[in-house]
């Protein structure tokens, strides 16, 4: 749920941030249509769809060596740091040997990680973290803390509410990889280039908040992984 002005984090109680939570702030019902949303169908979801975590499981550790989850740190809501899950796509102790984003050459990337990652099946243990109250069904990205230690003042506006699955900006950005297979160094092009021309959609669709639109992005993404 939204906080009160005076409980958010001091960084985020700026005047560039106020525009975003005073319009939230009209929308109380949605917002409590959205935390019920985003609970009851994570739980049935994961029900629903635990043959298929057995199986994608199954076949990543016969792919390669490694653990079935990849969890990394990550930002949400009013800057809290959590651990994402998602299915591992990568060797073993990637991170270590490489950026924080990755492109669609990246040698890293195993070959069953690759068939997850082309239907966006990796992201379906996001679940968990939807259940658990640090992610939403539709919402900013979540990004690793030096990442977020780049934001803009308006930027953090963001991160009034939960990160998500999903959002207009990774339906736009559904190739990112592809934008960042030639550039020198991956995390400068991400953060001057990348990151800012996403940003511009996740503000436009806080602006736009309604659970309505939540859907219709649900829909959307959907559409564009099929």
């Amino acid at each position: 749920m939204l906080r009160a002005w005076k409980d958010l984090p001091i960084a985020m109680q700026t005047e560039a941030v106020k525009p975003y939570y005073e319009s939230l702030q009209n929308k109380k019902i949605s917002l409590v249509c959205k935390f019920v949303f985003d609970r009851g169908m994570a739980l049935v979801l994961l029900v629903i769809l635990s043959p298929v975590f057995l199986l994608i499981g199954l076949a990543i550790k016969l792919d390669s060596q490694g653990e079935i989850f990849f969890r990394q740190e990550r930002v949400t809501q009013y800057g809290k740091k959590f651990r994402i899950y998602k299915f591992r796509t990568m060797v073993q102790n990637a991170e270590a040997v490489g950026a924080k984003v990755t492109t669609n050459q990246d040698a890293r990337i195993t070959v069953m990680g690759k068939k997850l990652r082309d239907k966006r099946l990796d992201e379906l243990p996001q679940l968990i973290n939807i259940l658990q109250g640090d992610m939403s069904f539709v919402g900013t990205r979540p990004e690793v803390t030096k990442y977020v230690e780049k934001y803009t003042q308006e930027m953090l506006a963001t991160l009034l509410l939960p990160a998500g699955v999903t959002s207009e900006a990774s339906i736009e950005y559904k190739d990112e990889a592809k934008l960042l297979i030639e550039a020198k160094d991956v995390d400068q092009e991400y953060v001057q280039r990348v990151l800012p021309a996403k940003m511009v959609w996740n503000l436009e669709s806080l602006k736009k908040f309604s659970l309505a639109n939540d859907v219709r992005t649900m829909l959307k993404t959907l559409g564009a992984v099929v």
